[in-house]
């Protein structure tokens, strides 16, 4: 019994790490195309000052433009299979300075 609760355990642990959203190897892949170098308007990743005028419409509305577009950046950017959490977490990563 106690190994069948060890098991259990184990792989319980193995599938949340498996299924942990990495932000910032998702920014990299995603993200970063435009915002690591402010291409086409967009706001410069860390760059706290670029994202304060747009973090303070509010999370929701930046979800909004992440998901719908906004200027050059197409719906849902190039991260299509991004939840709104996801979004929320990407956004908050690139408006903190590094």
């Amino acid at each position: 019994m106690k190994k069948i609760a060890f098991l259990a355990t184990l792989v319980a642990a193995t599938s949340f790490n498996a299924n942990a959203f990495d932000v910032d190897a998702k920014y990299k892949q995603t993200c970063s195309i435009c915002h690591g170098m402010g291409v086409a308007g967009a706001p410069k990743a860390f760059d706290k000052a670029a994202w304060a005028p747009r973090m303070a419409t509010g999370m929701d509305a930046m979800v909004a433009s992440a998901t719908n577009g906004k200027g050059a950046m197409p719906p849902k950017g190039l991260c299509n299979d991004c939840t709104p959490d996801q979004y929320k977490a990407l956004i908050e990563h690139m408006a903190a300075s590094k």
